[in-house]
């Protein structure tokens, strides 16, 4: 494997759709073709350098985890990548990079659900004993297990950023019915994602769903349970009170915060070091989810 290259866009010969942080995609008929490059994003800011196999891993994992939940809930996810012939000598790379899949309408909710008590959720709950407006027990710290699984949802706000929002207040966006499907499922999966996860080695602190309309009913959409959507923490190195090692972007999270980055636009260059050990956390949680080797290219 090559931890020095990096795909940091496509430019595919298809029409284009939507360019988000990490991922380009293009219209292929009545679907889209969804492709995970190696780019970064950290407090809402893309870098101008990549992390090595990153696409691969997240693209991955996501088809891994849609496989998983298919009797929980459909997905978005088309098993056939059934390439255009203009793209056909492009497949061994795209194979690995991208997937096809239904052009849904998206909920305009993002689904957290916390089983443990990290980043914004602890910050919130040490000013009001409180998670987006769910009271907590007395006595939690860093990293406590919560009494029960918490759906936390939170929505896009002008700038960007995402921002915590209350149960009534999410009622309101959605409608009382697909609130509650959202919620109920989110839940559904996280717990079934969580004992599968356990049995790994690892804890699922806490993850964000997506979720979107396609022939009125409501699907799973986007990515799910990778490292860039959720927070993993080893079983063998978890202890309440401390900032369990993770293996998802928290590394980097945590680096920008020790350099004391303004969190706007540039971001700073980040060093080779955090780079490689950054890929070889992500390549380490594909393993131990998915069970086999990550080989790359």
């Amino acid at each position: 494997m090559n931890l020095e290259e990096v795909v940091l866009e496509t430019n595919l010969p298809l029409e284009k759709f939507y360019r988000g942080k990490v991922r380009d995609s293009y219209i292929l008929g009545d679907d889209i073709l969804f492709v995970a490059t190696d780019r970064l994003s950290a407090f809402d800011v893309v870098f101008k350098q990549g992390i090595p196999y990153k696409g691969i891993i997240l693209n991955q994992l996501s088809i891994f985890w849609f496989d998983f939940l298919k009797d929980v809930i459909k997905s978005h996810y088309i098993k056939d990548l059934n390439l255009p012939p203009n793209l056909r000598n492009r497949k061994e790379k795209l194979e690995k990079r991208a997937m096809r899949v239904l052009r849904a309408k998206p909920i305009k909710l993002e689904c957290v659900v916390r089983g443990y008590l990290a980043g914004s959720a602890y910050k919130e709950y040490q000013k009001t004993k409180r998670v987006c407006g769910i009271k907590l027990p007395d006595g939690l710290e860093l990293a406590s297990k919560l009494p029960q699984p918490i759906f936390t949802p939170s929505t896009k706000s002008d700038k960007g950023h995402d921002e915590n929002i209350t149960e009534k207040q999410a009622i309101e966006l959605v409608g009382q019915k697909t609130y509650s499907f959202l919620k109920s499922k989110s839940l559904e999966i996280y717990l079934k994602a969580s004992d599968y996860l356990e049995k790994k080695g690892l804890i699922l602190a806490d993850t964000k769903f997506e979720f979107g309309f396609y022939n009125d009913q409501i699907i799973l959409i986007d990515e799910v349970l990778t490292p860039d959507s959720s927070r993993y923490w080893p079983v063998d190195s978890y202890k309440v009170g401390t900032s369990p090692p993770s293996f998802d972007k928290q590394y980097v999270r945590d680096y920008l915060e020790s350099i004391g980055w303004n969190k706007q636009p540039p971001p700073p260059d980040l060093p080779k070091e955090i780079i490689i050990n950054t890929a070889k956390k992500y390549i380490e949680a594909y393993e131990l989810i998915v069970g086999k080797k990550f080989v790359g290219e």
